[in-house]
């Protein structure tokens, strides 16, 4: 299933929505080299989150493969930033555009409940969160960690408490057929919550690559928490009589 479009209408132009996406692609394209190597894999190797190498458990000068002849060398003494530098980063093309989308769809109403300024406050904070949900699961894992999917979960999170009844459209695969469909948030986003639980139990038993299905999942339950003290209760009633004005629930 993916989601490409809502029915909630924003009364504020989302420009940290827009600002989020647009450095996120800045990021790709200068420092990532749009994922050419071997820009991509010392990116990853130098600016991912990599849990063992932040908490030190790894010996120092443990090589660690990233990509086609790129190595990286574990045990640095700057990784204290990279839980911040890693939510700018991204694995590959599907994996940005996809990030991208979904800020895109589920951010602009978020940032509408609570301004501009309170947005990427709550954005990094929710990456930050996410982040450290997966180094608790995986406290001296060597495989890096890029992407903004961790704080665009905690946007997610949000939306489900604020919006649960708003109409999600969708594009549903079925072998070769793909139809559409409009569900309630609740139900789109609960789904997709418990596929990230249920994605990362196995990595409870043993390390893996791949997604990183417990900083989605912090991610999701931090955004959940936090909506409440990070929305502007004159901003939320000024939208809910907006939406009444369009027939859509919020």
């Amino acid at each position: 299933m993916f989601p490409y479009r809502d029915d909630n209408p924003t009364i504020l132009t989302p420009v940290s929505t827009i600002a989020l996406i647009v450095l996120n692609v800045v990021a790709w394209v200068v420092v990532q080299g749009m994922g050419s190597e071997p820009l991509l894999s010392r990116s990853v190797c130098q600016l991912g989150l990599i849990p063992g190498e932040l908490l030190h458990r790894v010996p120092l000068g443990t090589p660690v493969a990233v990509g086609p002849g790129v190595d990286c060398v574990l045990g640095g003494t700057t990784a204290w930033y990279t839980p911040l530098s890693s939510m700018f980063l991204h694995g590959g093309w599907l994996h940005l555009l996809g990030n991208m989308w979904f800020l895109w769809v589920f951010g602009n109403n978020v940032e509408d409940s609570m301004g501009h300024g309170r947005f990427v406050v709550f954005y990094v904070l929710c990456g930050l969160a996410a982040a450290a949900a997966q180094i608790l699961v995986s406290p001296g894992s060597t495989i890096p960690m890029v992407g903004a999917s961790g704080a665009i979960s905690g946007v997610m999170g949000a939306y489900i408490v604020l919006y649960p009844r708003v109409k999600v459209h969708m594009l549903v695969f079925l072998f070769i057929f793909i139809t559409r469909i409009a569900v309630p948030a609740w139900m789109m986003l609960g789904y997709w919550f418990l596929l990230q639980v249920l994605g990362g139990l196995p990595m409870l038993a043993n390390e893996s690559g791949g997604v990183a299905f417990w900083a989605h999942t912090g991610g999701f339950i931090t955004g959940m928490l936090v909506i409440w003290l990070f929305r502007d209760p004159e901003l939320v009633a000024r939208r809910l009589r907006a939406v009444s004005a369009y027939g859509t629930y919020a």
